[in-house]
Parts: C-alpha cells; structure tokens; sequence
C-alpha cells in the first residue's frame, strides 16, 4: 500500500538526487520496471547499466536522469526508506501508485500530487485515513502543504 505524510519530515531524504548518486546500483537502471519508468518520464531508453539514450541530451549516464526518476528508482528499490517525493512531477504519480500495489512504500510530499481521477488506494499517515480518490485526498492533504 502507498502511503503519504504531508509537509516536512525529518525522516526523509529530501535531496534525493545526492542520495541516488552515493547508492543507486546498475542493476536498477536495467530492471524492466524501471525501463518503463525512464521511458515514459524522461521519454529515454536504457542501453545498458551505464548509458541512457535521450532523445534531448544523447547518451547519458544515471546521473543525469531527471530527478523524478531517480526518486522514482530510489523508492521502488529501497521500500524501507522514505523519499521526498515532491521531487516528482505530476507525470511520476502514476508510478508511485504502482509501486504502493506491488509492495508497501511510504513517500514525503510537501505538494498536492495529482493521482489522477481514477481510483486509488492511500494512507496519509497524517491522519490515518485511507483514501481513494483526489476527491477524498485534496481536502486532507490541504491541510497540510
């Protein structure tokens, strides 16, 4: 399940692209998984452990994956830690719900996220209330970014 705590969190790693830097293993980068992600964010395919081939800036290495995807691949290969997802564009919302229904993950948005106007399942762990729609999440998480 996703869940959410709004507004500051100590916790959390808030600079998430210094953090990817110092831990992220190649073998994130060829996951199936994260493929589909850096194809659909950065609109960029994966060559191999190290290269990345960007329609906007050539072959790249991780490094210079767009912020959202690095915290992206951060929080589906380390569960147990919490990222500052506000780190993420809108167009990433749609991968943190995935990955909250394939194994618990918890996330720090200081933002209102857009989760789309399907259904969803999510704690905010502000209150403890679980949610299932923007409708339900807005004024709940209003109160808090």
């Amino acid at each position: 399940m996703l869940n959410i705590f709004y507004g500051k969190m100590p916790e959390a790693i808030f600079n998430t692209a210094i953090y990817f830097k110092n831990v992220y293993e190649d073998h994130w980068i060829t996951d199936p998984f994260s493929r589909e992600m850096i194809a659909d964010v950065d609109q960029s395919t994966v060559i191999g452990e190290a290269v990345i081939d960007s329609p906007v800036l050539g072959k790249i290495s991780p490094l210079s994956l767009s912020g959202g995807v690095k915290t992206l691949i951060l929080i589906k290969n380390e569960p147990q830690t919490i990222f500052n997802a506000s780190t993420c564009g809108d167009n990433c919302a749609k991968w943190i719900l995935k990955i909250g229904e394939m194994q618990d993950t918890t996330v720090n948005l200081r933002h209102l996220m857009d989760f789309g106007r399907g259904e969803f399942t999510i704690r905010i762990i502000n209150t403890d209330q679980i949610v299932h729609s923007m409708k339900e999440l807005v004024p709940i998480a209003g109160l808090y970014v």
